[in-house]
């Protein structure tokens, strides 16, 4: 009977399967085999093994795009972090205009990243951008971003920050709303201060979620490019490329398809190793929680 109910629900399964065959699987294939071959245009591939893999990893330009994503995604993804739980736990406070703000908190996340990114162009124009004017009539410096290469990054950064900072701000506020107000209640009788029932109530409770976002956000994070490539697309002198500018340029720059591909690779196996060990944090303390 189970075989037989098992059976007719085949026939329900299969169109998943085969979507996920022909979007997913196969592509991802066909990129291995890929990665393994030297091609390009009007070139039959040729096999050469791990050689675009060895060849990637030595590339000067890949191990400067490397290192300039590693810094974007610890500095934007935790600044990100902290100014999210903050946000969530004032908004838990019991916020005025709470609804009003909520909405305009969350209204970054409904904002194309090519109008972001053009709208803060604009902003922080090194000439006549309001941003820019308004901290010149301060006294304070400016981000000349078109020129110099730790600027853009800076830019980058704080840019990546607005466009995603409400992911991170709705999981952490959800988290925080699931927490029982008996526990804050009963760590207010014991004497504790609202710094110790931050500490002893919130932040373990909280742990989970902060572990779910940070992963999210390492994996989107890692593989950034709109930003990058819409604003200064890994200029001045590739100084601000990042991993996912890099496989653009191999790919539709110079045609170097092979390398492309083992790129595209090296970033899916460091999302993965990054996803295994925050997974395996999560379970550790989910365990732990549920002791």
């Amino acid at each position: 009977m189970r075989s037989r109910s098992i059976t007719s629900l085949v026939p329900l399964l299969a169109p998943v399967h085969i979507l996920i065959l022909s979007v997913i699987v196969l592509p991802s294939i066909y990129v291995v085999w890929l990665s393994l071959n030297a091609s390009s245009f009007g070139q039959e591939p040729t096999f050469v093994g791990l050689r675009n893999y060895i060849d990637t990893i030595s590339d000067p330009a890949f191990r400067s795009a490397l290192w300039n994503t590693v810094v974007l995604v610890v500095v934007a993804v935790h600044v990100e972090l902290v100014i999210g739980l903050g946000m969530a736990l004032l908004f838990a406070s019991g916020l005025p205009f709470r609804r009003v703000l909520l909405v305009a908190v969350l209204a970054p996340y409904a904002v194309s990243e090519v109008i972001a990114v053009v709208m803060w162009r604009f902003l922080f124009d090194p000439d006549v951008g309001p941003v820019t004017q308004a901290l010149l009539s301060l006294g304070l410096p400016t981000l000349d971003w078109s020129f110099e290469p730790s600027h853009a990054m800076i830019l980058i950064a704080l840019l990546t920050i607005w466009l995603h900072l409400p992911f991170t701000f709705i999981i952490l506020y959800a988290a925080r709303l699931a927490i029982p107000a008996d526990l804050y209640e009963a760590a207010r009788i014991d004497g504790a201060t609202p710094w110790q029932a931050f500490r002893r109530v919130t932040l373990p409770l909280l742990g989970p979620a902060v572990i779910v976002a940070l992963l999210f956000r390492y994996i989107f994070a890692f593989r950034i490019f709109s930003e990058v490539w819409l604003l200064t697309q890994g200029g001045p002198a590739r100084s601000t490329e990042v991993v996912a500018v890099y496989l653009y340029q191999e790919a539709f720059s110079y045609n170097a398809f092979g390398s492309a591909a083992a790129t595209a690779w090296i970033m899916v196996l460091a999302s993965l190793l990054l996803a295994s060990g925050y997974v395996f944090i999560l379970r550790r303390q989910v365990a732990a929680n549920a002791r």
